[in-house]
């Protein structure tokens, strides 16, 4: 259409001069208009090769544009097919994770329970170790109080066993003397014994005095002074003379009267004579035990003796005794 328009437009000139009616300004006129025409023929001749190079250029960003919008459907298709699997798997990880909270809710309580219980049980065991640390502390506290009371207890045990090895060693050195100095009254009824720590001399009544008298003998006051020169020396000695009879009855009107009256006053009498050979009076002491302590049952001899009994003075070993 185009075409058909420009030939017409540079025809028509043509067609009037040929005419020959227009005139040389007309024709003037027309020149211009048809110069006006070619130009604007060149200028849309220009425009239209830019248009077709533009069309080009647009067909093919067009073909350009088709090629992307396809591969963008491919790919949107493509997406939304991974964005359907990927809520799939969303939905499906959302409806674990339900099924784990809810489990782990289960299971959380129940830890804050076995937390709970163990807390309390390590409570308890706390609260029992201490007690048992306090008891733990109170028996060491007790052991070490025993153990310097055991220690100062076998201190005072040694003293003590010292104190008695010491008294054993003075009675048997006393028993020792005493045997010698009244060696000669051994085959008289006068016999010499040491028995837990003590002496005892035993002297028969018949060394001593006459059948239901109270008056010592010529011989029993010998061997008495014997004794006295041997104790009279010694120190810290406590000296019990016991007066014993037999078991046959005495009744008398005039003193004494009965065994207990005869076993005092022999006691006595061994006693003034013990002083009298200068043994200390406050070591002395007397006593009349009657037939009540007899030594023979079958031997009334025997029976009837006085037991002059020497003991060390265990004052010291008292006090050391009551100090524990």
């Amino acid at each position: 259409m185009k075409k058909i328009f420009y030939l017409s437009v540079l025809l028509y000139p043509l067609l009037l001069l040929q005419s020959g009616c227009v005139t040389m300004k007309q024709f003037d006129e027309l020149q211009m208009d048809l110069d006006q025409i070619a130009e604007e023929n060149r200028r849309l001749t220009l425009l239209n090769q830019d248009g077709e190079i533009e069309r080009r250029e647009l067909t093919g960003t067009v073909e350009v544009l088709e090629k992307t919008n396809s591969e963008l459907i491919s790919d949107t298709t493509r997406l939304n097919r991974a964005l359907f699997e990927a809520q799939e798997e969303v939905n499906r990880l959302e409806n674990l994770n339900d099924v784990l909270t809810s489990e782990s809710s289960s299971r959380m309580a129940a830890i804050n329970d076995e937390n709970r219980a163990l807390l309390e049980e390590l409570s308890r065991n706390r609260a029992a170790l201490q007690v048992q640390e306090d008891d733990l502390h109170q028996l060491n506290s007790d052991l070490q109080t025993r153990e310097a009371e055991l220690a100062n207890r076998s201190a005072r045990i040694e003293e003590l066993e010292g104190l008695l090895s010491a008294r054993d060693a003075a009675a048997q050195a006393l028993q020792t003397q005493l045997s010698e100095a009244l060696l000669g009254f051994a085959d008289k009824g006068l016999t010499v014994e040491q028995r837990n720590g003590k002496v005892y001399v035993s002297l028969e009544a018949q060394l001593l005095f006459p059948s239901g008298s109270t008056a010592i003998n010529s011989d029993g006051e010998k061997a008495l002074q014997d004794l006295a020169q041997v104790v009279s020396n010694q120190e810290n000695l406590e000296i019990i003379v016991e007066g014993h009879t037999d078991s046959d009855q005495l009744r008398s009107s005039i003193i004494p009267r009965n065994n207990w009256e005869l076993s005092v006053l022999r006691s006595t009498a061994v006693v003034e004579i013990l002083t009298a050979a200068g043994v200390q009076p406050e070591a002395l002491s007397a006593s009349g035990r009657s037939e009540f302590h007899p030594i023979d049952a079958n031997d009334k001899a025997k029976n009837r003796r006085i037991e002059i009994v020497l003991a060390p003075n265990l004052d010291a070993l008292f006090d050391l005794i009551r100090s524990n």
